[in-house]
């Protein structure tokens, strides 16, 4: 295998689903200005999210809307039948 080609900067982040707040832990190298109090007690990084496996259609099964930058109304003003 090749030396030095993965991060070596790994360590325990929360990521946080900001529709639906729901938090998880796990290991990742991305950086973040944010940091959150864990159940443990420790703090940690915090990166936020759009969505995730808890809100997105496919793994619950249910139709959500979620559009946040106004794409939909910027398609439907864009391409709008006259």
């Amino acid at each position: 295998m090749k030396k030095d080609l993965h991060p070596s900067n790994y360590r325990l982040v929360v990521f946080k689903d900001m529709s639906n707040d729901y938090s998880f832990m796990t290991k990742s190298c991305i950086d973040s200005r944010e940091t959150v109090k864990w159940e443990d007690g420790n703090e940690y990084p915090l990166i936020k999210l759009e969505i995730s496996h808890t809100s997105h259609p496919f793994y619950t099964g249910k139709m959500k809307l979620v559009d946040t930058a106004g794409r939909i109304d910027k398609f439907r003003t864009r391409y709008n039948k006259k």
